[in-house]
């Protein structure tokens, strides 16, 4: 997977990633006059507008776009993610990557919220400002949320010591999945973990933790095949609503293909243990 900003080319793509999903999924929740209004919303003249402005960004697998977000200042707009890749974590992944471009100038990120995608945004930490309407027509009428979320500042002090993490997404390259348990130990700023489970016969890590609690470490496993496996990561955290952290990935195996990759892991909590 890549994620990046959108580019002229990707402008049918993304228009007919929207239309599709807004197709199947709007008429569950709103009139058609209302399904109309989105579709129009979405049109791919606005799309290319956005585009232009350089609003836009794009989760990629290989030449195939899978999933959209915008953002605008500190305003989120247009996520989607076409059907196949649904409730795998991509939306989540596009969110986090908008949320972290707009931390670096602001410290609240607001968004409307359609009834679809409310509970979405609420499990990230989203709260309702207020309820809106828009009457579109006489027999049609819109029903959002305007929601915002505060941007906590940077933690100078998490400490990963005895937590546990299973993945929540990982790019097909990715040998590791939500079988797998990774847990970590730390003494001052060096970070080690043990791993296994899934495709994961042992694996280890062996890093550095920065006072953001960004972790830079380098990973080895035996996979089901036999094979050893080695690679770098770059893992930036982020403290969700409930407390546990979640990390944003990205890495690179350094035997094989050599290819690139991203993933989330979550922490665990002493119910899931």
């Amino acid at each position: 997977m890549k994620y990046e900003i959108a580019k002229k080319e990707n402008i049918e793509q993304i228009y007919q990633l929207v239309q599709n999903t807004i197709n199947a999924i709007y008429p569950l929740y709103y009139p058609q006059g209302v399904v109309e209004f989105f579709q129009g919303l979405h049109s791919k003249e606005n799309i290319a507008t956005d585009i232009e402005n350089g609003f836009v960004r794009v989760l990629l697998s290989g030449d195939c776009i899978v999933g959209t977000g915008s953002c605008k200042e500190n305003h989120i707009s247009r996520l989607f993610v076409t059907s196949d890749f649904q409730k795998k974590g991509y939306g989540s992944y596009i969110m986090q990557c908008l949320e972290k471009e707009i931390s670096l100038n602001h410290i609240i990120i607001y968004l409307d919220a359609p009834l679809a995608a409310a509970c979405f945004y609420e499990h990230r930490g989203y709260k309702t400002l207020k309820h809106e309407e828009l009457f579109i027509n006489e027999n049609a009428r819109l029903a959002y949320e305007v929601m915002e979320k505060r941007i906590a500042v940077p933690n100078t002090d998490i400490f990963y010591d005895g937590k546990y993490f299973i993945p929540k997404m990982n790019t097909e390259n990715g040998e590791v999945d939500n079988q797998t348990l990774f847990l970590y130990h730390q003494n001052e700023n060096v970070l080690w973990a043990d791993y296994y489970g899934g495709e994961i016969k042992k694996g280890s890590i062996v890093g550095t933790v920065a006072l953001n609690g960004e972790i830079d470490f380098y990973y080895q496993h035996i996979n089901l095949s036999d094979q050893i496996r080695i690679g770098k990561c770059h893992s930036v955290p982020q403290i969700l609503s409930d407390g546990r952290i979640e990390l944003s990935e990205q890495w690179q195996w350094l035997n094989g293909d050599k290819s690139k990759g991203s993933s989330i892991v979550i922490e665990k909590t002493n119910d899931e243990k």
